[in-house]
This record gives C-alpha cells, sequence and structure tokens, in this order.
C-alpha cells in the first residue's frame, strides 16, 4: 500500500518571497511529518475521474496541467491511472465545486455546501453512503480553527467507519 497527494497548483519555491507581505499567507513548499513517513506528491496534476465497480473506487485517472494567464491547461498526452482503495479530497479555502458534489449526488445545503451532520453516529456522513464532509466544504469557508477541528473530528469517523472503532481523540 501507499499514500499519493496530487495537488493541483504547480510545485511552490523551498523558500518564500520575503517581500510579500502580511496579510498574504506566504507560498512556499512546506513538508509535514506525515509526508516525510511516506507520501508521494506529484504537483500540477488534476484528477479527471474515479472509476470503480459497485460503489467501490478501484482507479483514480489524472492528467498533468499547466497554468497559462491563470488559467489550467491540461498537457497533451498526460492522462494516467493510479489504483486506488480510497480516495480523500481535501480542497480547503475555495467554495465546494459543484461539479464535484454533483458527481457525488451529496446532499446540498442552501448555501451550496455540502450537507453532513456533526452529531453522534454517522458524524460527518454525507447522504451517501462512504463519502464524509467537513471543513469548508461542509460549513463554508470560515475560520482555520474549524477546519482543523472539523478535520480531525472527520478523521476519527473515518476511521471508525472503516476500522470499527477508534483511539483518535474527538
Amino acid at each position: 500500500a501507499s499514500v499519493a497527494q496530487f495537488e493541483l497548483m504547480p510545485q511552490p519555491p523551498e523558500t518564500e518571497n520575503k517581500p510579500m507581505v502580511w496579510p498574504y499567507w506566504p507560498t512556499k513548499l512546506r513538508t509535514s511529518s506525515s509526508h516525510e513517513e511516506g507520501c508521494d506528491r506529484d504537483w500540477a496534476v488534476a484528477t479527471k475521474r474515479l472509476e470503480g465497480k459497485n460503489g467501490k473506487v478501484e482507479k483514480l485517472i489524472a492528467a498533468r496541467v499547466e497554468w497559462k494567464d491563470g488559467k489550467m491547461q491540461e498537457v497533451p498526452n498526460s492522462e494516467f491511472e493510479m489504483k486506488a482503495d480510497l480516495v480523500l479530497l481535501a480542497m480547503g479555502f475555495v467554495s465546494p465545486v459543484q461539479q464535484v458534489l454533483e458527481a457525488f449526488g451529496v446532499d446540498k445545503d442552501p448555501r451550496g455546501n455540502v450537507k453532513a451532520t456533526t452529531d453522534g453516529e454517522g458524524c460527518y456522513k454525507t447522504s451517501v453512503d462512504k463519502v464524509f464532509a467537513a471543513g469548508d466544504m461542509r460549513r463554508g469557508q470560515s475560520l482555520v480553527v474549524w477546519a482543523i477541528r472539523e478535520g480531525r473530528q472527520c478523521a476519527r469517523a473515518v476511521d471508525e467507519f472503516l476500522m470499527g472503532s477508534s483511539v483518535l481523540p474527538r
């Protein structure tokens, strides 16, 4: 088994642009302990579709992209596929992409965010089996502390769903 992380944007520089000042978040490559533990990262990759049978993902189809004049363009003949057992979408700081929500068929609230409960058993589950939502995707753009809290709680809910129980903190 392996873990891969695809990022739609190009790889950021290893050092920040010093003239860039608050309130902007400095753009630079950040490597977490999770990355160091064993994660293959790939940049400028767009996931085109997921394929599988009986509601179980089996592979991910992606393509390389280039950014020109602020617009994403697929690199010709760059499509590739990767075997997958589990796909997690982390798309913070962006409103929910309606095409993604429609593809999964999840129920939405009046603001267009994904409906998911935050109470009791089935926490962060959406209206579609095996699909969870948290943070900006569920509540809309908000404070980062809310996204962190919901991300941790959702991770516990996914762990309980997959393993039957969880030792992760609430």
